[in-house]
């Protein structure tokens, strides 16, 4: 059986979330949300869990770090092409979401960007041509 995972992010506002994940693609999985989360899925293996501050301090006993000014985490999605890495950047874009708040990188047969939510939690998206980087790593050795 595949492994799961589930990001769980604090967000400020549930529906606004909600709406920005959808609008990169992500489904909204009714079975797991509620007035407090959004189960975001991505995948049959990847999820992101959209939890109001109140929910998200259920899990943790730690202060919840404002992402707009401090990181914690990046978080990194594959895609399947370099068009659909320039196509989710747009989209966070267009709807509310900061693009490219990191450098972008190519290198040839990796290329990604990346783009901030509402709340400043960082994604990269990246694409890899997996053959050519395995030719390029062997070239190194």
């Amino acid at each position: 059986m595949s492994k799961l995972i589930f990001v769980n992010l604090p967000v400020s506002d549930l529906a606004r979330s909600t709406a920005f994940y959808q609008a990169i693609g992500a489904a909204k999985n009714p079975q797991f949300s509620d007035d407090t989360g959004s189960c975001m899925v991505f995948s049959d293996t990847i999820h992101a869990m959209l939890l109001t501050h109140d929910k998200f301090r259920q899990f943790t006993p730690k202060k919840i770090a404002d992402a707009r000014t401090t990181s914690e985490v990046l978080i990194c999605l594959s895609a399947d092409s370099r068009d659909a890495v320039d196509d989710i950047t747009a989209k966070a874009k267009g709807a509310g979401g900061n693009a490219d708040p990191s450098p972008k990188q190519d290198y040839g047969f990796m290329y990604g960007r990346s783009f901030e939510d509402p709340d400043g939690h960082i994604w990269e998206v990246v694409w890899m041509d997996v053959e050519a980087a395995t030719k390029a790593q062997c070239a190194t050795a």
